[in-house]
């Protein structure tokens, strides 16, 4: 499964590689894939994901994950 998410505040390579490791790490996650220029992180699952997980992985890379 694919969840959407839009995250705010990347700016360059290394805010991609943030977001892709600590989101990676996350139960659950297969993939990331990581879009700078948009701020849309796919996040591919073998189960659902709870949204507080991925914004805490999100806030601990240091950007913000925008309300849907």
């Amino acid at each position: 499964m694919i969840t959407n998410y839009q995250v705010t505040g990347m700016t360059c390579g290394h805010c991609v590689s943030a977001v892709s490791a600590e989101v990676g790490a996350l139960d659950g996650v297969t993939d990331v894939h990581v879009d700078l220029a948009s701020g849309r992180v796919d996040v591919t699952s073998d189960r659902p994901l709870d949204t507080a997980s991925v914004r805490a992985a999100i806030d601990e890379a240091g950007y913000d994950l925008v309300e849907a």
